[in-house]
């Protein structure tokens, strides 16, 4: 069964703006959101960790973490219907197909939403009253749960919209009468897992360089000995994740990627991105390395600059590998 066939039909009115209007737009906002969200996708994981396991240090700096996830969910949200949105606008002739393949694992996603964001509420209040309970442990873990299987069902959506050559096959086994189930997941599609994982150690060194920031900036208070911990549990952070991230952008770019889209990010001008995409996260690892001795607001702030560079260049590759992916069946 030929794919194109289950592609939506074209707008007879066309884009309601310039192609490179909505598409900055859907790169910008996919920046902007991917710094909240990272917080809390990776932080949450890292402060449960650190909560449990962790030194008298480790654990304060979870709590002042955690305390500060409802901001962040709330203001990563918000941005995060930045990039949805335009993503509509520009690829609905494959966001919608997509999304009606796995139309009840996405409506899952409003749920879980929300009983992570009260569950994150519920275990910050009880850390900011210093009275933490069973229930708050609880809806902590739960909701890092929530979290991660958000994330596993964005990825699946996002990597689905550009696999259309699975399309026939999940149609075809997840129907009745011709009539989509909407139970369908992109689980064969051999770029979905280095894709979601690649995102999660990109989470991890926002959380590193972010440590840094906190510390410079709203960390006024802390005791010598917390300020002191700050840069090597930073730069441990760090490197952990910038290793995850080295380790799965391989599996990704090389063993992943179509050949001929591998071959279009390798050649000019495409391979510059490639190339500054790849060594980016290198520069806040050296800010932060650079501030081993103590943080300074200064590198501080540009460990902070230097990380959503870090973020606008990965969404900037993601956009290009994307439009390749698409474009032998999109005009």
């Amino acid at each position: 069964m030929d794919p194109t066939t289950l592609i939506g039909p074209e707008n007879s009115l066309g884009l309601p703006a310039p192609f490179w209007f909505i598409e900055f737009f859907k790169v910008l906002g996919f920046a902007l959101h991917m710094v909240p969200m990272n917080l809390w996708y990776a932080g949450l994981i890292i402060s449960a960790i650190l909560s449990v396991r962790g030194s008298v240090n480790s654990k304060r700096f979870a709590r002042r973490l955690i305390k500060q996830m409802p901001f962040f969910i709330a203001f990563g949200i918000n941005l995060g219907i930045i990039p949805l949105l335009f993503t509509q606008v520009a690829y609905y002739q494959v966001f919608y197909p997509s999304t009606i393949l796995m139309a009840w694992p996405w409506f899952t996603v409003i749920g879980l939403l929300m009983v992570a964001y009260y569950g994150t509420y519920i275990y910050a209040l009880q850390i900011r009253n210093d009275h933490i309970t069973r229930l708050g442990l609880a809806a902590g873990w739960m909701s890092t749960v929530m979290f991660i299987t958000i994330g596993f069902l964005f990825a699946n959506n996002f990597s689905l919209m550009v696999n259309l050559a699975a399309w026939p096959g999940l149609w075809q086994s997840t129907s009745v009468a011709g009539a989509p189930l909407g139970i369908a997941l992109n689980l064969t599609d051999p770029t979905l897992w280095p894709r979601w994982l690649m995102m999660l150690g990109l989470a991890v060194t926002t959380v590193g360089a972010y440590i840094i920031v906190d510390a410079a900036f709203f960390a006024r208070k802390e005791s010598d000995a917390y300020k002191r911990w700050i840069p090597r549990a930073a730069l441990i952070i760090y490197t952990i994740g910038i290793v995850k991230f080295a380790i799965t952008g391989t599996w990704y770019f090389f063993l992943a990627l179509r050949p001929d889209v591998r071959a279009l990010m390798l050649s000019a001008p495409y391979v510059v991105l490639t190339i500054i995409t790849a060594v980016a996260p290198g520069l806040p690892w050296l800010l932060i390395l650079s501030q081993r001795k103590g943080v300074t607001r200064r590198l501080a702030l540009l460990t902070g600059l230097a990380q959503f560079g870090v973020i606008a260049l990965n969404a900037v590759s993601r956009q290009a590998v994307q439009n390749a992916d698409l474009g032998k069946y999109l005009d």
